[in-house]
């Protein structure tokens, strides 16, 4: 039956189903691991960096985490050329942005105005859903550090952690259970977590461990970002490969478990 209905986005099969959408969430489900954690003193960020090859020369920047704008990062999970053109396209929204206002974009913004690009692609013929999903971390002045999660139909949500792309489902478990979440705070909008920014490296390391295929977690499989605030103003750092081996080494009691 899904064959009759698969042939473009714009057809609703009887259950209601928009098969083209479906197809490039499953092979979002395919990609690397990508994490976000949201503590009290900013985001982390902890991507699976997929080598194919031992032949293949690894790229000196990042393959799955990306600036968008000076107060914004985001991980991302799917094809990377489709990533690309998004990452370009936010880059172009935030500037803009700044240029007219004289100041950097709110972050629920610049992820809206995003999705409402990736929905188009679900609504008009002879196009395809963009066969991407993003982890976008970011900070400003009114609402503080927020992580945002999206999908190719066009949808997010905001989260505290949240995970994509492979064994996502393991790894969504494993946050809701070692998040420290303090719900005695009930003002909205605010940062309601007792985790630490050590906190939250560790977490990253714990279900990365547990959620990627391999006997040991190395820099060469990995990429870390933070989003943290200096003298006031947003600051992200991507980590070389000797701090995320630094970072390893720190919360290695973590990760041994894994590879008994």
């Amino acid at each position: 039956m899904a064959r009759r209905y698969d042939s473009r986005t714009t057809i609703f099969s009887p259950e209601g189903h928009l098969y083209q959408v479906e197809y490039a969430m499953k092979a979002i489900s395919h990609a690397g691991t990508v994490i976000g954690v949201l503590s009290k003193d900013g985001i982390v960020l902890a991507a699976e960096r997929q080598a194919t090859s031992n032949l293949l020369e690894q790229s000196i920047g990042s393959e799955k985490i990306y600036e968008m704008n000076e107060n914004v990062v985001a991980g991302v999970a799917g094809l990377t050329a489709d990533a690309n053109i998004l990452i370009n396209q936010s880059r172009l929204i935030a500037q803009r942005y700044l240029l007219r206002y004289d100041s950097p974009i709110p972050v629920e913004q610049l992820v809206r105005r995003l999705c409402d690009m990736k929905q188009g692609y679900t609504q008009f013929g002879g196009l395809r859903p963009f066969g991407v999903s993003f982890l976008c971390a970011g900070w400003d002045a009114t609402f503080g550090f927020q992580l945002y999660q999206s999908d190719p139909a066009g949808n997010y949500s905001s989260w505290k952690a949240a995970c994509i792309g492979e064994n996502s489902g393991n790894a969504q478990s494993i946050l809701k259970q070692e998040y420290k979440d303090d719900s005695n705070t009930e003002l909205p909008n605010s940062t309601s977590t007792s985790m630490s920014m050590d906190d939250a490296l560790k977490l990253s390391c714990l279900v990365l461990s547990k959620t990627i295929d391999t006997a040991k977690l190395t820099s060469e499989k990995l990429e870390f970002a933070t989003l943290t605030l200096k003298a006031g103003k947003p600051h992200i750092h991507v980590y070389s490969s000797e701090e995320i081996d630094s970072v390893l080494k720190e919360h290695e009691a973590v990760i041994k478990p894994s590879s008994d």
